[in-house]
């Protein structure tokens, strides 16, 4: 994203990073290999001597995890969005190609050069949060707790059923980019308005970004894992990828994880504002977000939470749960390049999906489905796509599609609400489309899935999210094969 400049803030060469590991080399050989059968165990921590790996390394076509207490399922899924709260109606109105995006009318926005985003309107907390509560708690916070107690329930685990398991092996690990930005900003704006006395005693728990998963685990009295994850927008799959790994070492059985974000307020249009980051298509919203068109201004905010119930496989078949996809693995790592700008090789992005596949035990041909990052921004899109294609020899089969067209890009939220847009696509065999593709970029060789909705039976998918400071994530998912 080419948003902040300054001569302090100098990128990093490109050169120092090109070198890869002799454990990526074996990763990227395999899209090479004639014979994709042979197979060889899946070890992250693979270690190759220098000889072998210059003079006679020998590839294989990477191993899934067996082992039940190990593979992770997932069982549940919740979410607020700017299509409401319910998930088979939020994915129909993807599937139907609907804008979510409009003009602001949260706050007065007449005098910001971006006035429209992805805002949420007529949301309830009832039955979910008591009111005085509600009435207390950040938007960041009350779509967290919603979205996560509505993945519970869809996980089988809702009211009583809740007190049948261990609830010490259960843990919450929901982050947000931005934490309570509106409980901050009101708390500044008392300070210096009225002075230290009007600040709110809830300012400093409800803004910080833990929270989330705090009052989460509070009310349900999980004793397990519990923290927050803030790596900007690419905060939910760094969720879902450290879950994840709680679980193999067996820290866990299960554990609720994704994102949640509520920073459509003055403070937050007008930070990104500052940045250079926000499309001023202020004319015609709905076409403004725009993932891969050749006329893309920049992104479009939006708000959030998306939450999943991540659980042993061990653990849901004992409890007979409904099993509604596998999470095979992720991978996370950082471009160290640049505040904002993506690094224009793809080098980053393309490490971290090949990481994310020997994690998964997954080669590059068994992937058919890419939910992209694709925010809409100039140098952002065209990045991962190109890093794309250094894992992805062949993109004849492979379809790639940007949920953020839609509902705009809701920062740490993002990636929980595309993951469920993921595992959507997998269970119907329908993906949603990219609208507003008007002008393609000839560089982006892919089926994009444009402006109109395709069957597609998705063999492995993967979900890529990317945040400032160089955040790279990519997890991958599967349908459950028992």
């Amino acid at each position: 994203m080419q948003t902040l400049q300054s001569p302090s803030l100098r990128v990093s060469p490109l050169e120092p990073l090109r070198k890869q590991s002799p454990l990526l080399n074996n990763v990227t050989n395999r899209s090479n290999l004639k014979n994709p059968t042979t197979t060889t165990k899946r070890n992250p921590s693979l270690s190759i001597s220098a000889s072998a790996s210059t003079t006679n390394t020998t590839t294989a076509s990477p191993k899934r995890e067996k082992d039940p207490k190990k593979r992770v399922v997932i069982t549940g899924m919740g979410l607020v969005s700017v299509f409401g709260n319910d998930v088979d109606t939020y994915y129909d109105r993807l599937l139907s190609g609907e804008s979510g995006i409009s003009l602001i009318d949260r706050f007065d926005a007449s005098k910001f050069p971006t006035r429209f985003g992805g805002q949420i309107r007529g949301f309830t907390s009832q039955g979910y949060i008591d009111g005085k509560n509600d009435r207390r708690l950040d938007d960041c916070l009350r779509y967290c707790l919603v979205a996560g107690k509505k993945a519970l329930e869809d996980a089988g685990l809702g009211g009583e059923n809740l007190s049948k398991i261990d609830k010490e092996r259960g843990g919450v690990l929901v982050g947000t980019g931005m934490g309570g930005l509106t409980v901050f900003s009101d708390g500044v704006q008392a300070l210096i308005e009225r002075g230290h006395r009007k600040i709110t005693p809830f300012f400093i728990p409800y803004a910080i970004t833990n929270m989330g998963s705090a009052l989460l685990a509070i009310e349900l009295g999980l004793m397990g894992p519990n923290y927050s994850i803030s790596t900007a927008c690419a905060t939910s799959n760094y969720c879902f990828y450290a879950a994840a790994n709680h679980i193999r070492r067996g820290e866990a059985d299960f554990m609720i994880a994704g994102g949640t974000e509520a920073a459509i307020i003055p403070i937050g249009i007008g930070g990104f504002v500052a940045c250079r980051a926000l499309s001023q298509r202020n004319d015609d919203p709905q076409t403004a977000s725009r993932p891969w068109d050749k006329d893309r201004d920049g992104f479009v905010m939006g708000e959030g939470a998306g939450v999943l119930v991540m659980e042993s496989l061990e653990h849901a078949m004992k409890r007979n749960a409904p099993i509604i996809a596998e999470y095979l693995g992720g991978a996370i790592n950082c471009d160290a390049y640049h505040m904002t700008d993506p690094r224009a090789d793809g080098l980053g992005v393309s490490t971290c999906i090949e990481r994310s596949l020997e994690d998964a035990g997954v080669s590059p041909e068994e992937v058919n489905y890419i939910n992209a990052h694709a925010t809409s921004t100039l140098a952002g899109d065209l990045a991962e796509v190109n890093a794309i294609k250094k894992v992805f020899k062949d993109t004849s089969n492979i379809k790639i599609n940007a949920t953020k067209s839609m509902i705009g890009h809701c920062l740490g939220a993002a990636g929980g609400l595309e993951a469920i847009a993921t595992v959507k696509a997998i269970n119907t065999g329908w993906l949603h489309p990219t609208i507003n593709q008007f002008n393609p970029e000839p560089a982006v060789e892919f089926d994009t899935v444009a402006n109109e909705k395709k069957q597609h039976e998705v063999n492995v998918a993967i979900s890529n999210s990317f945040g400032f400071g160089g955040h790279n994530s990519v997890v991958v998912f599967s349908g459950f094969k028992s």
